[in-house]
């Protein structure tokens, strides 16, 4: 399997859409429309197998010293290859290279990122800008069971 990895451009929005759209369905990932990503299009590295796409994830920045990692997707077929810990990496890595001092992330796979160093913290300790922006879009609100966790950098 080769893979590569590149930032994502406006033509990828649409292989993004098809790629996350079931993990949507079940209300594990917060839907995002075509513009939203075309907005933060910025933010978003992928993951190709050869060319196609198989993940994704964005480095969305809440503050001087915070970044989220969010909208994490990885293609059925090559989950459990590396792709999603190789994504969060080069998003730690980003995270880093800005100057950030904190990455956060709101998930329902807690075992996975701890074992990329995330730690749990209470949600109470959320951003409030990120209750109001995001969770309070999710049909899951205010009844959740993602877990917070923070990794420093």
């Amino acid at each position: 399997m080769t893979l590569s990895f590149r930032k994502a451009t406006l033509h990828d929005i649409a292989a993004m859409q098809v790629l996350v759209e079931p993990e949507v369905i079940s209300g594990v990932i917060l839907k995002r429309d075509s513009d939203e990503v075309a907005t933060n299009i910025r933010s978003y590295q992928l993951a190709f197998q050869d060319k196609t796409l198989v993940g994704f994830c964005a480095l969305h920045i809440h503050t001087t010293t915070l970044a989220e990692v969010r909208s994490l997707i990885v293609a059925d077929s090559v989950r459990g290859s590396g792709v999603g810990s190789q994504l969060i990496r080069l998003a730690l890595q980003e995270a880093k290279e800005l100057g950030l001092k904190e990455v956060l992330s709101l998930t329902y796979q807690q075992a996975f990122f701890e074992r990329l160093a995330f730690k749990e913290i209470p949600k109470e300790s959320l951003p409030e800008h990120k209750i109001r922006a995001d969770c309070i879009n999710c049909k899951h609100f205010p009844v959740c069971n993602e877990v917070s966790l923070i990794h420093s950098i």
